[in-house]
């Protein structure tokens, strides 16, 4: 199958399907809302969820992990560009792949073994400890890897996807200086909790992150078609 239709396939589907999962996950979960409540309130919702939300939960962390053949197809389809922005492409783009499903893979792997456990449990002990876990595994999985450098690496990427698209002479610059701006924005996000001690971050930062998604989300079906509308 020919490469630039796959990628711009790839590039068409991704968008969709992580906001489709997405609005399943506000929809059952309250997510992303949910993560502001107390610990015990968010594993009692997730058992209440069952396999659903758990299987909700794995589709989600595949999403991040398209990323990765979605940035190794569009480096090659960049690579005009310079070999330079082509291995800042691909290696950027699989590392915000793979932090962003390592930070996601928590939910159905680690979460339902610690809602369980709490479910299960007898005494304020027992209770406690859960939730010490829950929320160690929130902050360093969730926080540092998925958000930090999810938004960080994926940032940094669309940064240089667009700037890779301005250098080529057969993409719309438009879209590239979108991408540089969006990447930005996205880096940007990634400072929520950087230098802060508390449960909350920079309320800036946390205002930025879903209007930027929703951008590079935008951004992303965008380029797909118009891939695939070049397709000869």
């Amino acid at each position: 199958m020919d490469r630039q239709l796959v990628l711009g396939l790839l590039l068409v589907g991704l968008p969709i399907a992580f906001n489709v999962l997405f609005a399943a996950l506000a929809a059952t979960f309250e997510y992303p809302d949910i993560l502001r409540h107390e610990p015990a309130e968010i594993l009692t919702r997730f058992t209440d969820g069952g396999t659903r939300l758990v299987l909700l939960w794995w589709g989600f962390m595949l999403t991040a992990l398209a990323l990765i053949p979605v940035s190794a197809l569009l480096a090659a389809q960049l690579a005009p560009a310079g070999p330079t922005l082509l291995l800042l492409g691909l290696v950027l783009g699989a590392a915000a792949g793979l932090v962003q499903a390592i930070g996601l893979a928590r939910w159905p792997f680690l979460v339902p073994t610690l809602a369980r456990s709490y479910a299960e449990a007898t005494t304020d002990a027992q209770r406690t400890a859960v939730i010490v876990v829950f929320e160690a595994a929130n902050r360093f999985m969730g926080v540092a890897i998925g958000e930090h450098l999810g938004y960080l690496l994926t940032g940094a990427w669309t940064s240089v996807v667009g700037l890779a698209l301005v250098s080529s002479p057969d993409a719309p610059d438009l879209l590239g200086w979108l991408g540089v701006g969006l990447g930005v924005a996205l880096a940007f996000g990634s400072l929520e909790f950087v230098g802060r001690s508390g449960p909350r971050g920079w309320s800036i930062a946390e205002r930025v992150v879903p209007i930027a998604y929703i951008g590079w989300s935008l951004w992303l079906l965008a380029l797909g078609v118009v891939l695939l509308l070049d397709i000869h």
